[in-house]
């Protein structure tokens, strides 16, 4: 890495006491909680603040509506399977302004990809061993 930019990134981490506030300050007026991850992260500043930076940039993007963001978000948490991402993103899209309706669709949406996944890889599979046993 240049000196210059390590520079600069040794500058900004010497505020790193007034971003992070700022960061968990954004995180609970966005989220409408500080995520248990992201308390823990707080201990370790320099991958804190860059972290959430990229989670508060990718889920806030300028080509999105809030509560689009959010509702991706919903579906994304619940097609990883990501229980307490899920329960704060609901809240989230909520407070974004989307409907107990629209929340639950994008949960359908996961759940029908979240499917396709498992069908898609394990049919696969299935025909690989079909042909091999009818070869024997």
């Amino acid at each position: 890495m240049k000196p210059e930019n390590k520079d600069l990134i040794k500058a900004l981490l010497e505020h790193s006491p007034s971003i992070q506030e700022d960061i968990l300050d954004d995180t609970e007026e966005m989220l409408g909680t500080v995520p248990f991850i992201l308390q823990v992260m707080a201990r370790r500043p320099q991958f804190m603040i860059f972290s959430a930076l990229k989670d508060f940039y990718a889920l806030r993007p300028q080509s999105l509506e809030p509560k689009v963001a959010e509702l991706l978000a919903v579906a994304a948490a619940a097609s990883a399977g990501a229980d307490k991402c899920l329960k704060v993103h609901m809240s989230a899209a909520a407070r974004a302004g989307a409907s107990e309706d629209e929340i639950l669709d994008a949960v359908f949406i996961a759940a029908i990809i979240g499917q396709t996944k498992v069908l898609a890889s394990a049919l696969r599979t299935f025909q690989e061993f079909e042909s091999g046993s009818k070869e024997k």
